[in-house]
C-alpha cells in the first residue's frame, strides 16, 4: 500500500515494520470501527510520531482528569 506523502514527513518510518503497522492502519480507517477500536487505532498512530510521549501524556491526563474528579 502506497504511505501518503504527509505521513512520510509526519512518522518516523525508519523500520519495514513502520510501513506495514501504518499499512493496517489505512486498511483499519476504511473500515466502520466501534469507537474503543478507532480511539485504539489513533493511539498505535502516535507511536510513529517522533514525539511519541507527548499523545501518551495527554491521553493519561485525560484518564486522571476523569477518574479524579
Amino acid at each position: 500500500m502506497k504511505i501518503k506523502n504527509i505521513d512520510k514527513k509526519r512518522y518516523l518510518l525508519n523500520d519495514k515494520r513502520d510501513y506495514i503497522i501504518l499499512s493496517k492502519i489505512y486498511k483499519l480507517e476504511k473500515l466502520e470501527l466501534a469507537q474503543e477500536d478507532k480511539r485504539l487505532v489513533i493511539f498505535i498512530k502516535t507511536q510513529l510520531k517522533n514525539d511519541w510521549r507527548k499523545p501518551i501524556i495527554k491521553i493519561l491526563d485525560k484518564l486522571l482528569k476523569k477518574y479524579n474528579n
